[in-house]
């Protein structure tokens, strides 16, 4: 008896949700209409999950992000454990995209191919983003200051 009790009680709180998971948009379907802006996507995008400003911002002495430099380029601080020709020595500025079409960050986050079709220097990242995601990130990007450097 305990058992079949369990399994109504179980049962009682799952099904509900199998419902009102099945009611919920497909992913994508409705997300510009119920989700963030596109530019609040492409800050989540840049900020949370790419990190980009652990290489295009600088540090301060104590290795802290210097905030008030959001984006605007910086030395890149990690180093290759092997010695690496194809290593950047500086993360470029990306705040308000200086220098750069949107098509050229598109292409970037998307193929991982560079402004002028050349390869990606690392540590850079090669991402495969989709075209919305690449699109969110440029809204957010061209959202900011540009760059002074």
């Amino acid at each position: 008896m305990k058992l079949t009790t369990g399994i109504l009680l179980a049962l009682a709180v799952l099904i509900p949700g199998v419902f009102a998971f099945a009611r919920t948009a497909p992913q994508g379907a409705a997300t510009k209409r119920q989700g963030p802006s596109e530019v609040e996507r492409g800050r989540y995008l840049v900020e949370d999950v790419a990190m980009c400003g652990e290489c295009h911002t600088p540090r301060d002495s104590r290795g802290q992000l210097e905030m008030n430099e959001w984006l605007q380029g910086s030395p890149i601080w990690i180093v290759p454990v092997k010695q690496d020709a194809n290593w950047a020595q500086r993360a470029p500025a990306i705040a308000g995209l200086p220098g750069l079409t949107d098509e050229e960050v598109e292409r970037v986050l998307e193929r991982g191919i560079g402004p002028e079709g050349e390869t990606l220097r690392r540590p850079m990242h090669i991402y495969h983003m989709t075209h919305e995601d690449a699109k969110a990130i440029v809204a957010y990007l061209n959202s900011l200051p540009r760059a002074i450097h």
